[in-house]
């Protein structure tokens, strides 16, 4: 791909071309070393580096400017190199577009369709190019492969990856492992960062490079690692001609293993090692040589050369990217996981890893279609859409795309004030089984309801079968009375409480009802528990069973990520005083991404404790069994209700903010 310009040396003269490398630290490093062997060659000079971590100059006296357009009094700005976190994309590559620049932007370029058609209208406005750095589309085997010289014509591109990372490679960065931050999708994961280059070359060599050569995408993504990203994973794409290209994809592998694509073609078979340029056909091996990227954005500029990764050709990636930001990744289940290593150096091992991914890539399959034992394609089953005067306010889910470990069960998520902004989150890294806004309970009858590990007196939290789930038996809708001052609607269900050998321990029926106030919207949720026979059922939890502060269990709100939190009572502020208190009301006020938002939940039938955690992760909920079980006998429903009233912006109040107690779970 050309833009049709004259050489940069027609333009201005013949002076080589001035580089600026934003990002100078981490993979920056790699650009930096690089850049020095093209300066000594004479074929670029380095204007500047753009790092907020430098100040004035590098270690060698190179120059330091606050931003690309403060480069320009160092120097000429032709060709901008960005080495930045992901979610600095889009804005550091269309500001180097704008002042003038080329740019060299590492991958993944952006993480969405309409941030790429963003940056892709911006090279059009200013005439200028970005070429992106999938290294290894430079390699000569991609040419081989295309005029079929190696095994025909290409019919399908496996990638495998079996990786390992420890606890350092996610500590890196605030971004590392993450799928969105400050409100930015980052999307950081092994199929968009680590071995991104193996998927990219997978498209590529089926010949799927822009996003219309694209006819299906296809991923399953899983975690081992307390993230929120994939670090397991396997993608498949159909392109428009009928080829296929996937990827199997791991960081949990016992040892690193160079990567690989095994392409299969017309008439023969070959292996990719596309990090060392090798490709094996037929036992033999050759090494094919490989164009770096920054010297071919340099030869494009002075002579016209094709760009080898132009931004459009990097569409079918994209769609990938899509997919995956679609798609949240599953908790690999404990069983299939052990752990090696402390401290920075710790990491997990899946069971089988290297196997799976090699069957997977064999077959050109996912991880459940090679039976991978934890691979868990379950989907959340949408039982109705909670809407306020035809705004959607709070999604119902069952629960059904809950791990086993984690206790499936009926939740809210997300649930969101009038004007959108999403308050809830559901499998967080910290605490898989922390779903929504929704009833927990971590002991029933000896069944785990709530997920995780079970605390055991004088052994603290350990790993048991003892797992249940709640099943919903029945559910109906009732809309709004055509009265009714607010919009809104109501719904009752009857669940059923199952113990981890399935046998029904409890009962719940539930009523929920909602509308439209003058200041947001309000939830009310009633839960009336009954034994399933005629024996009394013990619903307790860590508090009860000799957890002192912790008794959590019941009602629970787990709140989206968010800053600036204010938790109150009418008689407590702070994360220390209102725990464990107990008071009418609690509110928590907070920033959510960048919205500022409340939520006030009242105790209607009730006076248990509140339970919160604000230092740790942010969550509030009412405890049931503070430190005594909570017991229901039969014929006496226990019944537990609840008022939420979520509104834009802060609360009426003043609190003292957070405090600094850290209790536990």
């Amino acid at each position: 791909m050309t833009t049709g310009r004259p050489p940069a040396a027609h333009r201005s003269g013949t002076a080589p071309p001035g580089i600026v490398l934003v990002g100078a630290r981490g993979y920056g490093l790699h650009h930096r070393v690089n850049i020095d062997r093209l300066v000594a060659a004479g074929v670029c000079t380095l204007t500047a580096v753009v790092d907020p971590t430098l100040v004035t100059a590098t270690d060698d006296g190179v120059p330091v400017a606050s931003d690309v357009a403060a480069a320009r009094g160092h120097g000429p700005v032709d060709v901008v190199v960005i080495a930045a976190p992901i979610g600095a994309h889009l804005p550091l590559a269309v500001a180097a577009l704008e002042a003038g620049a080329d740019v060299l932007l590492e991958k993944p370029p952006v993480t969405t369709r309409e941030a790429l058609a963003t940056l892709l209208d911006a090279e059009r406005r200013t005439g200028r190019v970005v070429q992106v750095g999938f290294q290894s589309l430079g390699s000569g085997a991609l040419t081989a492969f295309r005029d079929g010289s190696l095994v025909g014509s290409v019919r399908s591109a496996a990638a495998v990856g079996t990786w390992t990372r420890n606890q350092a490679y996610w500590d890196r960065s605030a971004w590392a492992g993450r799928r969105r931050i400050q409100g930015v999708d980052v999307l950081d994961g092994v199929v968009t960062n680590p071995l991104a280059h193996a998927v990219a070359t997978a498209l590529a060599l089926v010949g799927c490079r822009r996003a219309s050569d694209v006819a299906r995408v296809e991923v399953e993504l899983y975690r081992a690692n307390d993230i929120d990203g994939d670090d397991t994973s396997a993608v498949r794409v159909t392109t428009s001609a009928g080829l296929e290209a996937t990827a199997a994809l791991t960081l949990c592998g016992p040892s690193e293993v160079l990567p690989t694509v095994r392409v299969r073609g017309t008439e023969d078979s070959a292996v990719l090692h596309y990090t060392a340029d090798e490709v094996t056909v037929g036992g033999a091996t050759q090494t094919v040589g490989r164009t770096d990227l920054l010297e071919n954005l340099l030869a494009h500029r002075s002579s016209g050369n094709d760009l080898l990764v132009p931004l459009g050709s990097t569409g079918a990636f994209v769609e990938v990217l899509e997919a995956v930001r679609a798609t949240e990744p599953v908790r690999i289940d404990h069983p299939w996981v052990t752990w090696e290593g402390e401290g920075p150096a710790r990491r997990p091992l899946v069971a089988d890893v290297e196997a799976i991914v090699d069957r997977a890539a064999d077959e050109r399959a996912l991880f459940s279609e090679v039976g991978a034992p934890w691979a868990h394609t379950r989907h959340d089953e949408f039982l109705q859409t909670l809407r306020v005067d035809g705004s959607p306010v709070a999604t119902e889910r069952d629960g059904a795309a809950i791990i086993a470990s984690s206790s499936p069960r009926p939740y809210l998520h997300p649930v969101r004030t009038l004007s959108g902004t999403v308050l809830t989150a559901h499998h967080p890294a910290d605490h898989d089984w922390h779903c929504g806004l929704g009833v927990a309970i971590p002991d029933v009858e000896g069944t785990n309801c709530w997920g995780g590990r079970t605390y055991v007196h004088g052994s603290g939290y350990v790993w048991l079968d003892d797992h249940g789930r709640v099943d919903v038996a029945h559910s109906e809708q009732h809309p709004a009375s055509a009265s009714a001052s607010h919009g809104g609607g109501g719904s009752t269900q009857e669940l059923v409480w199952r113990g981890h050998d399935h046998t029904v321990v409890l009962r719940e029926d539930r009523t929920l009802t909602w509308r439209g106030t003058d200041t947001g919207w309000e939830l009310t949720w009633s839960s009336s528990f009954r034994t399933p026979g005629d024996a009394v059922v013990h619903l307790g939890g860590p508090g009860s069973n000799g957890r002192v502060g912790a008794g959590y269990g019941g009602f629970f709100w787990r709140f989206a990520d968010c800053t600036d939190v204010v938790v109150r009572t009418a008689d407590a502020d702070g994360e220390a005083a209102v725990h464990g208190s107990v008071a009418p009301w609690v509110e928590w006020s907070a920033v959510f991404e960048g919205a500022p938002a409340s939520v006030r939940l009242e105790a209607l039938d009730h006076r248990d404790p509140w339970f919160v955690r604000a230092a740790e992760y942010p969550a509030i909920g009412s405890a049931l069994a503070w430190r005594e079980p909570a017991l229901v006998h039969p014929g006496v429903p226990l019944v537990r209700s609840f008022r939420a009233t979520i509104t834009d912006g802060t609360g009426t109040g003043t609190g003292t903010g957070t405090g600094g107690n850290t209790l536990g779970r």
